[in-house]
């Protein structure tokens, strides 16, 4: 087992599956973001007396994010093949993961940033538009900056979220460490192998952590000092 444990093929293959992991959460974090920051802050502006005041939306937009929350993750895999097929080409592999990581994370980031906006003082939206800030300023150099602690906190989740589906993606053929703990630890009968996977993941998962904690308490005391 212990030849097995340091052979140069089972490193080469952990290496490789730790990439593709990687690959994925990071593309997925990506496009989680760039959908899910816009639309978080739409959902805490938009409520009735908000500076972008559409309820009607607000609660549309609401139900749809927490319907896409709502749906187990390996349902919402499966359930979105075709729609993954056509943007990706295929349904199988690293690519096509990214398609339901994306659609999974960007909700998930959403509501995040919701509640990160709405954390911050409403005396300083209300000075704001006393002095003739526009909404999109207002957004721009008030809400983000002040809620920028939270953000990057809120991130950090998600990416660890992520993390932890890009494991799970890999029982349908998705790749990445999941894959290989299924393949190799589990179907193969090679405990050794899905130990290895565990302790990559956790040490993944922890270093996300600490540096998004360690990123937070940057930026909050740059805010402090300002």
């Amino acid at each position: 087992m212990f030849s097995d444990l340091i052979s140069p093929a089972i490193v080469n293959l952990i290496v490789g599956s730790t990439l593709e992991t990687l690959y994925m959460v990071a593309i997925a974090a990506l496009i989680g973001t760039l959908a899910g920051l816009p639309l978080g802050i739409f959902l805490a502006t938009s409520g009735k007396g908000e500076l972008f005041e559409a309820v009607t939306v607000n609660r549309v937009l609401g139900l749809v994010v927490n319907a896409t929350r709502s749906t187990p993750f390996i349902i919402l895999v499966v359930a979105i093949i075709p729609f993954t097929r056509l943007v990706a080409g295929t349904s199988i592999g690293t690519t096509a993961a990214i398609v339901p990581l994306s659609i999974a994370a960007a909700p998930f980031i959403a509501r995040i940033v919701e509640a990160a906006v709405r954390e911050v003082d409403q005396g300083l939206v209300e000075a704001s538009l006393a002095m003739g800030a526009t909404p999109l300023q207002i957004v721009r150099k008030v809400l983000i900056p002040e809620a920028l602690p939270g953000l990057v906190l809120g991130v950090t989740l998600s990416v660890v979220s992520l993390l932890s589906n890009s494991a799970m993606v890999g029982a349908v053929g998705g790749g990445g460490l999941g894959d290989l703990g299924i393949r190799y630890g589990y179907q193969r009968f090679m405990p050794e192998v899905m130990l290895i996977v565990v302790v990559v993941l956790i040490v993944l998962v922890q270093s996300v952590q600490s540096l998004g904690e360690t990123l937070a308490k940057k930026v909050n005391r740059r805010l402090r000092r300002h």
